[in-house]
């Protein structure tokens, strides 16, 4: 997954990718996924994001895994709780009541380890990714999840006159990954300018589970 890449990204603190507030597209739209409270919602690639502290406070139990130790490492100094720290194979696992934390390779990370989800929030795991893993990334994650519905988040420009990350997950891409699982319904859309160079579409999506008698 990059690794050198995401640990110096990390280690030299350029995450310009980090927002300093819960973002917009989640306080808007994670009640399109009808959870209960205390709802298990599983954060791919969580980095330290102010996300999941919002969740935390809107009572829902969360699960969150990042490659790199000094992001589940702000992220639990920045939370202020106090974790139980086991390692479990490749991945160091921090468990709280209300907060279960995952150090290591998003492929390591087994339907076991993660428990029953009941939503998935994706804003930077997907678009994180370049388009030679993202076929990979979907489809472990919904065999982890069993295909639990998700709020997802993906950016759309030219990739041509921007490298990633974060990179351009185009809707018909997204239906690529996506379509034989999941209802794919889009949310909202906003325009950014993308690290001040372009201007980025934003989209949020909804995603649930296809059941008997729907057609992909």
């Amino acid at each position: 997954m990059q690794h050198d890449f995401w640990h110096n990204k990390w280690q030299t603190n350029n995450i310009g990718f980090h927002l300093d507030q819960p973002h917009s597209l989640l306080t808007q739209y994670l009640s399109s996924l009808n959870l209960a409270k205390n709802a298990r919602i599983f954060v791919p690639l969580c980095g330290k994001s102010l996300d999941l502290a919002w969740l935390l406070n809107q009572g829902y139990h969360v699960i969150g895994i990042d490659l790199s130790p000094v992001a589940i490492q702000d992220l639990m100094s920045n939370l202020g709780l106090n974790f139980k720290e086991t390692q479990i194979g490749g991945l160091t696992y921090y468990q709280h009541a209300q907060i279960e934390l995952f150090t290591g390779n998003f492929f390591e990370l087994t339907a076991d380890h993660l428990g029953k989800i009941d939503a998935i929030y994706d804003r930077a795991a997907l678009i994180a990714l370049p388009e030679q893993m993202r076929s990979a990334y979907t489809q472990h994650l919904l065999q982890i999840s069993n295909q639990a519905p998700q709020l997802l988040i993906s950016l759309e420009y030219d990739q041509s006159l921007l490298a990633g990350p974060p990179f351009s997950v185009p809707e018909y891409e997204l239906t690529a990954h996506y379509a034989n699982h999941y209802k794919i319904k889009l949310l909202a859309s906003n325009t950014e300018n993308l690290k001040g160079k372009l201007i980025a579409y934003e989209h949020a999506w909804h995603l649930s589970k296809l059941s008997t008698g729907d057609n992909a």
